[in-house]
């Protein structure tokens, strides 16, 4: 049997796969680099790749025997303009510049804006960004076919280029056809967690939520302004969220995406959700060795403020040095992680428990970690709220989890400080303890004459009924004649 020890970082790296890291050496590669969890971007690729890599991530959840993660990334609805006569215009600063829903090819007077919804959401004065916000139009009146704007930063406009309304909330389904089709797909494939990109509003999540029928896990992805002013009922209804910094700097001043970032990692945390910070983190490790002295900044922030996962994009998706990609990131958590001032920093967030008697155990583990100097908390769970609102105490221990369910150990692997195991499920308060030991024995995380904090729930096997708290000591010989859990 291939092992590997749990990972003594706390913070999660997922990795995007993509054409630099589709084959199963380079797939294994990114995993031993210290790749938690895997994304798969339904913006490229056809279905049948994908399901080529999420078949390779499963056959090395085999070869570990350690749970693994798998994001499907939807693409979202995109606005695009049409297309132009020589395939491009230039447009002048100051000039005038239509808008329309005629499909002839534009030039640098007007080009087709084929999205109904747009017009009827639009207001005079409003923005309209062009090409990641690389040109700037300025709305001057609104008709039922036409929109006038003015050219507030002008260039070289091409066929089929985004756009962005930062200023309203344009009513665009957030399920496109593609969305619904590789959604389903997702759902076929066994992905673990379903990422919905350009969440405006709470309702956004619904039909997600609905054809996901109770399978997986749904992350919604904050990347318009819209979002972040319903941000607390948006987190409400997602099981997870991800800082999408990418759009997020489109449609806002990039100074202003700092303290967005910080804002969303901090409500997340609080309201016990798992949090992504994404894009550009290492990006400059798509084409150099190493980063850049602000990439390493940057990400260490993010680690810093206690997100529960990291992530790569490019980086391992089509640039040149994947693997040195991740073990770069991964050498960055370390070195946060070790700084005598991070837990400090870490809880600057304040997470006030519910009351409930899951919430008062979940903070009173990681207060006794501290008194008696346990070396990890096991949780025994079924749905895995229990290990999450364990995780979202931030303790300094890490965090052992035990779950007779896959689905489960999977969806843990975004949540901060976690191990999760798949293991059989127990019957009686002694055979539970014994269990709590051994596995903690086995994945080295308590020695000999250690101790560890045990949380779990009777009746045991029901969901949500936490209700034990154990100190246990290490005897140290729980594993001798024992082949397994």
């Amino acid at each position: 049997m291939t092992t590997l020890p749990p990972r003594s970082r706390k913070v999660r790296i997922l990795a995007t796969l993509g054409p630099a890291s589709d084959t199963p050496e380079m797939i294994r590669a990114l995993f031993v680099a210290g790749a938690d969890a895997f994304r798969i971007n339904m913006s490229h690729g056809a279905h049948e790749d994908h399901a080529a890599r999420i078949a390779i991530i499963r056959d090395l959840e085999k070869e570990f025997h350690r749970p693994t993660t798998i994001l499907g990334d939807l693409q979202g609805p995109k606005l695009r303009v049409g297309t132009f006569e020589k395939g491009l215009a230039i447009l002048e600063t100051g000039a005038p510049f239509i808008l329309d829903q005629d499909e002839t090819p534009g030039d640098a007077r007007r080009v087709n804006l084929p999205h109904p919804e747009i017009y009827a959401a639009l207001v005079p004065e409003t923005r309209l960004l062009l090409d990641d916000g690389k040109l700037v139009l300025r709305v001057k009146t609104i008709g039922e076919n036409r929109i006038d704007t003015i050219v507030e930063v002008g260039g070289t406009l091409s066929n089929r280029k985004g756009v962005n309304v930062p200023d309203v909330v344009v009513p665009v389904p957030a399920l496109t056809d593609k969305d619904r089709r590789d959604l389903s797909f997702a759902i076929e494939q066994g992905c673990d967690w379903i990422a919905l990109s350009f969440v405006q509003r709470p309702e956004d999540l619904a039909e997600a939520r609905k054809l996901m029928g109770g399978y997986g896990a749904l992350m919604a992805k904050i990347e318009k302004p819209s979002a972040v002013q319903r941000l607390e009922e948006i987190i409400e209804l997602a099981d997870g969220v991800m800082v999408a910094r990418g759009d997020l700097g489109v449609e806002l001043p990039p100074q202003a995406v700092p303290p967005l970032q910080k804002q969303i990692v901090a409500t997340a945390r609080r309201m016990g959700r798992p949090v992504v910070v994404a894009t550009q983190m290492l990006e400059s490790m798509i084409k150099s060795p190493s980063p850049t002295r602000a990439e390493v900044s940057d990400v260490a922030t993010a680690v810093y403020d206690g997100a529960d996962a990291i992530m790569l994009s490019a980086e391992t998706a089509a640039g040149d040095w994947p693997v040195e990609a991740v073990a770069m990131m991964d050498s960055i958590a370390h070195s946060v992680e070790r700084d005598p001032g991070y837990f400090g920093r870490l809880h600057y967030t304040e997470t006030r428990p519910d009351p409930t008697t899951a919430d008062a155990l979940a903070e009173s583990a990681g207060n006794i970690v501290d008194v008696v100097g346990a070396s990890a908390i096991t949780c025994f769970t079924s749905s895995g709220s229990t290990v999450r609102r364990v995780a979202r105490e931030r303790p300094s221990a890490p965090i052992l989890a035990l779950t007779p369910r896959s689905d489960t150990a999977r969806k843990l692997g975004l949540t901060w400080g976690v191990h999760a195991i798949r293991t059989k499920d127990i019957g009686n308060f002694e055979e539970m303890i014994g269990k709590a030991r051994r596995m903690a024995l086995r994945h080295g995380m308590a020695e000999k004459g250690g101790k560890i904090v045990v949380l779990a729930g009777v009746p045991f096997g029901t969901p949500g009924s936490t209700n034990v708290l154990h100190v246990a000591a290490v005897r140290g010989d729980e594993l001798k004649g024992r082949d397994e859990g």
